[in-house]
């Protein structure tokens, strides 16, 4: 339960919590299973709390500090983490459905489990995070910087991917079901075993990315960049490659039956 002097303190205001942090830089609030239901958080310094199984559904978190926080199994459906810094901090099996989270910092967070569907993660920092099995079906993701995150096993079908960066993520197993990814950057991504099934990659930069495996029926390609691409395997049965570049790219195994191929053929 959190300590009730800690949960007065940020019930009180912004001034008297910021007097209070100043003065006590070396204690970490205990806030866990704190009701902060809509409450306004904005600016905050929230650093290292503990706030386990806190309830900050639709609470103003833009621009707080909440960096090292736990918020492990916390609730903050729909809330406003606009600028907030979420780097390091603990958001496994939060709930972070339909939360705003726009150039939010989360770097490094563990999200392991996390529910983001439908959450607004546009233009937001994300690498080296682990979301390993982390629900991000129909998330807005557009600009995000996702460079070396766990994405294993994750669910991003319907998820906006437009122009993001992905450069050395493992999106192994993971789920990209008619996915927007026209034109992001996957330069050396591992989509190992991944379903990218009726996926929209026109454009996208897949250069040596590990696509073995993968299940690509229906999937737009059109002009993406696939040199040296491992496709070893996969799926292609109805995909579309047109204006393609697979220079040096593995196609040993491929399944290619309906495929339009970059010279505009069709592979039957």
């Amino acid at each position: 339960m959190a300590n009730r002097e800690h949960l007065a303190l940020l019930k009180a205001g912004a001034v008297k919590w910021i007097e209070w942090r100043q003065k006590n830089l070396q204690i970490e609030p205990d806030l866990s299973a704190a009701n902060l239901q809509g409450n306004n958080l904005r600016g905050a310094n929230l650093q290292g709390s503990n706030l386990n199984k806190a309830d900050l559904g639709n609470a103003l978190l833009v621009r707080a500090n909440l960096s090292g926080a736990d918020l492990s199994s916390a609730n903050l459906y729909k809330a406003i983490l606009i600028e907030a810094n979420l780097s390091a901090a603990n958001f496994t099996i939060a709930n972070l459905r339909g939360a705003t989270l726009i150039q939010a910092d989360l770097s490094h967070a563990n999200l392991i489990g996390a529910d983001l569907s439908e959450a607004n993660l546009t233009k937001s920092v994300i690498t080296d995070a682990n979301l390993i099995g982390t629900d991000l079906r129909g998330a807005n993701l557009k600009d995000a910087d996702l460079g070396a995150a766990k994405l294993h096993r994750t669910n991003l079908s319907f998820a906006n991917l437009i122009t993001a960066n992905l450069i050395a993520a493992n999106l192994s197993e993971a789920n990209l079901y008619e996915v927007e990814a026209m034109g992001a950057y996957l330069y050396k991504t591992d989509l190992y075993k991944a379903n990218l099934s009726k996926a929209h990659f026109s454009g996208a930069y897949l250069l040596r990315a590990n696509l073995s495996e993968a299940n690509l029926t229906d999937a737009n390609l059109a002009w993406s960049n696939l040199t040296g691409a491992n496709l070893a395997g996969a799926n292609l049965a109805g995909a579309n490659l047109r204006g393609a570049n697979i220079r040096g790219a593995n196609l040993s195994g491929v399944n290619l039956q309906k495929t339009i191929m970059p010279d505009s053929s069709r592979h039957d």
